[in-house]
């Protein structure tokens, strides 16, 4: 049995690359959206339709100096987990597009990755500060990542209604509440 931080599976990470970007958007996509998202307990398939990401989505993290495509792969060679990590500012990394395969989920690979996440934001931009958003109506999730060390600071942030490219909402009340992460003392 597995403890709820250590990687169930052996796996590698390295940054994403552009041939990377079909399984990127799939594995997205399976983790939060449709019928397939509903193995894992990460879905968002009765609050959103549509994508989650999309291939132009995936290739301009991809560009963008200041962010890394974080990717976990199994022994058999496939990505088991993705998380885009971006430098916002002098002291703060912002962490998205989380996803593991759904199939997956629980056995701690998201845990490890996260935390090599964390590791590479202070390492490479000495940020002192990780931070992410996360649908308040997604309670189990924000929970997750309490018991990782992020709290809520109590700010919200919009959900972009009528923007497509982050899936047709199924409910009017979408938000996302902030949470951050104070990386100097997780050490």
């Amino acid at each position: 049995m597995s403890t709820p931080d250590a990687p169930a599976r052996t796996v590698a990470y390295r940054d994403a690359t552009g041939a990377d970007v079909p399984a990127v958007v799939s594995l997205v996509d399976a983790a939060y959206r449709g019928e397939a998202s509903r193995a894992g307990w990460t879905t968002e398939a009765d609050l959103l339709d549509g994508q989650r990401t999309d291939t132009e989505a995936v290739a301009e993290i991809l560009a963008d100096p200041g962010s890394r495509l974080l990717l976990a792969i199994g022994t058999d060679g496939v990505i088991v987990c993705c998380c885009h990590v971006r430098r916002t500012d002098a002291t703060t990394a912002y962490l998205g597009s989380f996803a593991v395969r759904p199939g997956l989920q629980g056995a701690g690979t998201g845990g490890a990755l996260m935390r090599e996440a964390e590791r590479r934001a202070v390492a490479e931009w000495r940020s002192a500060q990780m931070e992410m958003t996360v649908i308040a109506q997604r309670p189990e999730l924000i929970g997750w990542y309490e018991r990782r060390g992020y709290v809520r600071t109590g700010e919200t942030r919009p959900f972009p209604y009528g923007d497509e490219r982050f899936g047709r909402p199924r409910r009017d009340d979408l938000v996302f509440v902030v949470l951050r992460k104070d990386l100097a003392t997780a050490r």
